[in-house]
Order: structure tokens, then sequence, then C-alpha cells
């Protein structure tokens, strides 16, 4: 098991509001779910990795059952799922993933974000080749062998477990597999009674883009005004 380095995030320009926007991601992503698979999460993954991932930024159980409330109302909002594609300056690949009930003005807010900083929104496959998709799960270290569950996981698709660090600076660890085996690696941890602190899918880029400090910063304040659009869940890139 080794360390990893995931690419540099830009959340340190925008820690005033980091946490309402964590929520409504989380909320979005409890609509969503409850919307596709009901409102029960012993019966729908998808709500339960949800709430799980509410429970890692330490949303309120009311908070939770809302959404989950509002998502059964007949007037209830309907998000499309839309991931946009494009480069920020320097050549630096960027995949922005958003749920939107206005697919008109979600891309009226994100091209301009893109040019503004001299950066361009391409078509849909012109950037996400570079990545690739994978399942990713975040988990406290506990009282279990580490070596012992990493070669246990590779029966459920494991591809990858490191060692990264959360927000604060404790050790975490990151267990990743292919997309397609998201669902076993999900049950498999289940099973063992792990709850991870985040269970989300993951672009991860093949090759990544080394910047001087001026130009980081460029790309960086581009991912944080995309980062900040109410409609935008989550954006990769592959600045190193």
């Amino acid at each position: 098991m080794g360390r990893i380095f995931e690419v540099r995030k830009a959340a340190k320009f925008a820690r005033w509001d980091r946490m309402a926007k964590q929520f409504s991601r989380v909320g979005k992503e409890i609509v969503i779910a409850v919307k596709s698979g009901g409102p029960d999460p012993e019966t729908n993954p998808a709500l339960r990795r949800a709430i799980q991932n509410g429970r890692g930024i330490n949303m309120p159980k009311d908070n939770i059952d809302r959404a989950i409330k509002r998502a059964m109302g007949k007037d209830a909002t309907h998000y499309d799922e839309v991931l946009y594609e494009g480069y920020a300056p320097h050549g630096v690949a960027v995949l922005v993933e958003s749920a939107t009930d206005n697919t008109t003005r979600t891309v009226g807010n994100v091209r301009p974000i893109f040019t503004k900083s001299g950066g361009n929104l391409g078509n849909a496959g012109s950037v996400a080749f570079q990545f690739n998709k994978v399942g990713s799960f975040k988990v406290k270290p506990g009282d279990f062998d580490e070596e012992e569950l990493e070669l246990q996981l590779i029966d459920f698709g494991l591809t990858e477990m490191g060692e990264s660090e959360d927000d604060e600076g404790e050790r975490i660890l990151v267990i990743r597999c292919e997309f397609v085996e998201f669902g076993n690696m999900q049950h498999a941890l289940e099973e063992m009674n792990i709850e991870p602190l985040s269970a989300e899918t993951d672009w991860i880029p093949l090759t990544t883009v080394s910047l001087d400090e001026e130009e980081a910063d460029e790309v960086l304040k581009l991912i944080d005004k995309l980062e900040q659009d109410e409609d935008v869940q989550r954006v990769f890139h592959n600045l190193a």
C-alpha cells in the first residue's frame, strides 16, 4: 500500500462557503438517488452512498431527512446530471460535473468562466478520454489490519489502496476500483462494517501537467469560479 497523491484542489480559495456548498451538493445527490431508486436506503444503494457522503461532511440528520422528503414530493425539482469538458489556461484539462434543473442556464454560466479565464469549453468527449472514471472510497483507519483489508478487497475489484490526508491533515485511506466494480466494492465494505467517509466516482487523470506557481494560480482561480457555481457538483483536472 502506497501513498496516493491526489491532484491539487482549489478549495483553499473558497473555504468561507465550502460547507454550504458541500451540503447543497449532497442534497442534490440525495434527491437524484431518491427519484431514481426510492426513499429506502436499505434497497437503494445510491441513496445509501449519498447519506454516507452527508455524514462524512457532518451534514445534520435533519438536512438529510428533509432532502429525502423533498425528493418524494410531486413538485420536487428534477435534476439532469451533465458533464462539461474544457481546457483551462496552459493546456490543463478540466471536467465539470453538474446537477441542474436548467441546462441552458448552466452552460451559460460555465462557458464564460472558461473563456474569461483564458480557457475554452469543449465538446462532449474532447477531454474525458484523458481521465479514467473510478470508484473512490475514503475510509478512516480503524481496528482492522490494513494489509489484510487490501488483500480481501482485491476480490471485489480493488485496483489501488493508499493513504492521503483529509482537510484537517488527518490520515485517511483511499480505496479505488474500476467504475464497473463500484457496487461490488460498496457492498464489500458494508459487509465488513466499514462505513466510508465518502463513496464517489472520481475522474483520475492519466497524465498530469506541471506549471509554475503563477500559471497554476491562474488555473486554480478558474476552478474556484467553477466550483462556486450553484449547478456545479465537482470539478476534476490534471494539474499536478
